[in-house]
């Protein structure tokens, strides 16, 4: 009895010490915040080796997460005091998300010119290389920009997914969605956003930030490091951006999808935050908000079952 009430014991002091540091760290948010924005040079003065360290530790650190995570909650509050205010937040960050893709989507159609100017230079004129630019032009191998033909589609890819969801165009496996009610789908839709692609968002991040910056400094920094271990790592800082192709004369700007991956995580999270707040607003005012002020493209009048996702 007594060792069951020693270890009853035990897990409510854990229990205590992590509710005890959830809210520490989102008090604490608060100020991390405005010592951050009050004092710019120190992780955004590049010219500084601690400044750049400071700027990797804190991307990836739990501070950053719960300054992005006290930003939502503080949204969210006056959203339900003012649903206008939330309606705004999601014209805003949906229309970002429709800007940035439709943009980017020009980048399938460069590929396939890129393609074709790439096949008649190697069939018809039998070139070894391409030079683009007047004066001081840019020249490549034909094999670079052949490789290089990967960065357009990661530009669609890691881009335009928000842009995509937006338009409803990803695929969906539907089992139970399409057979419950309006408020339960919002439901399901506000808990997918929170418990799914938020969390998804957040640990690819953290990979991929660190997987970044270790393909353009060193030392490298690693997620384990704390701050004191990165700013003493600083003063051997040098920058080495990664230039290595898979072939001799390939493409070597590999680091620009280290760079692509973190955008991609960015604009996930924010999709979320997007679809979170518009399934509530669309739960809370019934089935005649539904796609309110919703943007979507389209491709003219009869062309409606090509639209979205069916």
């Amino acid at each position: 009895m007594e060792n069951d009430a020693s270890e009853a014991g035990d897990s409510l002091s854990v229990i205590f010490d992590g509710v005890l540091w959830f809210f520490t760290n989102i008090g604490m948010a608060v100020y991390n915040f405005f010592y951050a924005i009050t004092h710019p040079a120190l992780w955004l003065d590049w010219s500084s080796k601690e400044a750049i360290m400071r700027f990797v530790y804190y991307g990836g650190s739990v501070e950053f997460f719960f300054v992005v995570f006290t930003v939502f909650l503080v949204f969210f509050a006056v959203g339900l005091w003012k649903n206008s205010f939330m309606w705004g937040c999601v014209r805003v960050l949906e229309g970002f998300a429709n800007t940035v893709g439709r943009f980017f989507a020009w980048s399938g159609l460069l590929m396939v010119l890129q393609q074709i100017i790439i096949v008649f230079m190697q069939r018809i004129f039998t070139r070894p290389d391409i030079s683009i630019g007047f004066g001081i032009p840019l020249q490549f191998d034909i094999s670079w920009f052949a490789e290089e033909l990967k960065l357009y589609n990661a530009l669609v890819v890691c881009l335009c997914m928000a842009y995509t969801f937006v338009q409803g165009g990803h695929v969906r496996v539907d089992l139970v969605y399409s057979a419950v009610k309006f408020r339960t789908k919002k439901v399901i839709d506000m808990f997918g956003s929170i418990f799914f692609m938020m969390p998804v968002a957040v640990l690819i991040w953290m990979y991929g930030w660190f997987f970044l910056w270790r393909h353009l400094i060193v030392p490298n920094p690693s997620a384990s490091d704390t701050l004191d271990r990165l700013l003493t790592k600083s003063r051997a800082l040098r920058w080495n951006v990664e230039t290595i192709g898979f072939s001799p004369n390939g493409f070597n700007g590999y680091f620009l999808f280290k760079v692509l991956l973190c955008a991609f995580t960015a604009m996930l999270f924010l999709q979320a935050v997007a679809m979170f707040f518009r399934s509530y607003l669309e739960w809370r005012e019934g089935p005649e908000s539904e796609g309110k002020y919703l943007d979507r493209d389209s491709l003219g009048d009869g062309e409606e079952a090509y639209e979205g996702t069916h």
